[in-house]
Formats: C-alpha cells, sequence, structure tokens
C-alpha cells in the first residue's frame, strides 16, 4: 500500500488489520510511522518514495494486490504533476511487474470534471473528462487513463474508487480547505473577513447554495477492503454518503453563520478566485463551489454490497466535532 498514512490509509489499514482474508499489509510512504502505536498486529511499514524504482519493487515483491493511495493534494502544478502523474505511473508500472492480482486506485469524484449543465447525479458510465482548468480534477481524470494504459495486455484486474469530498474524524480537509475555498469565493471578501474579526461575532461563510456529497474514510476504506479481498467485480465505483451538505451545513456544524449570496454574484467571485490561482494554486478549488457535481453510488452497493454507515449530516458533524477538539479552528 502507498499512502497509509493518510487520510484513508489509516482507516484501509484498520480494516485489512481485522481482515481474516489478508495475512500482512506492507505499506510505504515518506512520512514516519509506527504501527505499533495504533494497535496494528499484520502492517509492516517502511519509509520511501513512490518516485523511487527500487522501493516500489521492494515494497510490492511478492504482494498479492496493490493499492495506490499515495498523491499530492495540494501543491503547485509542477510538484504535483510530478509526484501525481510520474509516481502514479510508477507505482502502476512496479505493480505489474511484480506480477500482482490485482489493483486498487482512489481515484476522486473531481475526475469528472466541474462542467456547467453536467447531469447529475453522475453514474459510472459517463466520462471522466476532469475540468482542464484544475489541476488535481484534470490530474485525476488522465490517472484513470494511464492505470489502464499500464494493465492494457495483462490479465491484472483493477478496482477505481472514485469517492466524494471523504471527511470524518481523521480527514480535516473539508474544515481547512471547504472553508478556506468559500471565503476566497466571497465577492465580498474584505467586509466578510471584518465582520468574522469582530467580538462576540463569529466567522460568517458566503453559501452559494451548491449542494455536495461527503463520504466517511471508514466507509471508504470498508469499500476498499471488498476490493482487496476479491469480493466483487473489478471496475470503477462511486463512493458517497446518503444525502447532502453545503457551506450553510458547514457554517452551523462549526457555530458559525452564513449568508445566501446570489448565484451570478458567486459564480463571479469564484472565477475570480480561479483567475488568481498563479498566486496560490488552492484558489482552484473554488470550482468545487460553483458547479454541482452529484453522484450515484447505487452500483457499489450493489456490486460490492458496500453499505455506508454514516450519511453527510453525520459525517459532517464528526469532522466538525474533531475539529473543535483538535483546536484547529483556534
Amino acid at each position: 500500500m502507498t499512502g497509509p498514512t493518510g487520510e484513508i490509509g489509516r482507516s484501509l489499514l484498520a480494516e485489512l488489520d481485522r481482515s481474516d482474508e489478508v495475512a500482512v499489509i506492507r505499506g510505504m510512504a515518506r512520512s514516519p510511522f509506527d504501527p505499533a502505536t495504533e494497535g496494528l498486529r499484520k502492517v509492516e511499514y517502511r519509509r520511501g518514495d513512490i518516485l523511487d524504482p527500487d522501493s516500489l519493487a521492494l515494497l510490492f515483491d511478492g504482494a498479492d494486490v496493490a493499492v495506490h493511495l499515495a498523491f499530492a493534494i495540494f501543491g503547485d502544478r509542477e510538484m504535483t504533476r510530478t509526484v501525481n502523474l510520474e509516481g502514479s505511473r510508477a507505482v502502476f508500472d512496479a505493480a505489474v511487474e511484480a506480477g500482482v492480482e490485482r489493483i486498487v486506485y482512489t481515484s476522486s469524484v473531481a475526475a469528472y470534471g466541474f462542467h456547467p449543465g453536467a447531469s447529475n447525479p453522475l453514474s459510472e458510465d459517463d466520462p471522466a473528462r476532469g475540468s482542464r482548468d484544475f489541476y488535481y480534477s484534470a490530474q485525476k481524470s488522465e490517472l484513470e487513463r494511464t492505470l489502464a494504459r499500464s494493465l492494457a495486455g495483462s490479465e491484472i484486474d483493477s478496482y477505481v474508487f472514485r469517492p466524494s469530498i471523504v471527511a470524518g474524524p481523521r480527514a480535516p480537509m473539508l474544515i481547512r480547505q471547504a472553508v478556506k475555498a468559500a471565503r476566497l469565493g466571497d465577492p465580498l471578501p474584505g467586509l466578510r473577513r471584518a465582520l468574522g474579526r469582530m467580538p462576540h461575532l463569529p466567522p460568517v461563510l458566503p453559501d452559494g447554495g451548491v449542494p455536495f456529497q461527503l463520504v466517511h474514510h471508514d466507509d471508504v476504506a470498508a469499500a476498499l477492503r471488498v476490493a482487496v479481498e476479491g469480493g466483487g467485480p473489478a471496475g470503477v465505483y462511486n463512493l458517497a454518503g446518503d444525502g447532502e451538505v453545503g457551506i450553510g451545513d458547514i457554517a452551523a456544524a462549526l457555530g458559525w453563520r452564513s449568508v445566501r449570496v446570489p448565484a451570478p454574484a458567486f459564480r463571479f467571485g469564484a472565477g475570480l478566485a480561479r483567475r488568481l490561482s498563479f498566486v496560490s494554486a488552492d484558489l482552484e478549488w473554488a470550482i468545487g463551489l460553483v458547479h454541482p457535481v452529484l453522484m450515484d453510488s447505487s452500483k457499489a452497493r450493489r456490486e460490492l454490497g458496500w453499505v455506508p454507515r454514516h450519511d453527510a449530516g453525520e459525517t459532517l458533524a464528526a469532522t466538525a466535532a474533531a475539529a473543535h477538539r483538535t483546536g484547529l479552528l483556534a
């Protein structure tokens, strides 16, 4: 497994550690990690880089299944392209060379792209076109094609998962980035920030009224475990918990306030943020708050027997509670 120390990785380690079908889990990432501190009995961990062919060869030597979770979500275009595209291609090629039986890869809802007028909800039969002007979306779309090319002519099964926004106590990105993106997309940022700094007034978030889906990191891990065990047909699977939330729900969960902003004004603010992405690539994420991208995850329920234990509201509440508990909002 690459990326075992990330938001999904740690939950998946726990899932696989409990599985009677799994004997050993070998994980690799660049950061230090001690499996024993989390009570993991089957996990062997080593530090390494997915850009290093020797590290990958050692990681996959003798493995039955390759799980690829390592991905740079934030950063400039060149850095993310090197890690995400070149690194992932190296992972896929090393797994094929090692002769694994299955490859399990986490893509993203962003692979579909954020396109005006897109039909919702999207099924796995809809094309993963990506959004050319949003590096993360474009890279996720390209990598799905890269995986297909790497496996061409082989007998290796591939499972590609497209989760919606991943949240939960171990996944603070929703709080850190969705709130940041909302503020960046505000057509009146100075006024909103001023209001947020005034004594006795909680921060105010502009709400453009766009709904989005959440999926709990533990529910993603449960779906990936089925794939690792070969418990369902190979293919592409959407993953999203029941229900939808919006910026107003995030504000309420954090004890903040929200103000509905007319859609045209909100789109203008988000568009301005994206045009300033040369200052910070994070500004490109504003596109996710303009065009709704909702998925149908019934295929995973039907083919894999996947039943998410947390709906969107519950996942948001757990994420916000963790943010308060850990001082993320201080």
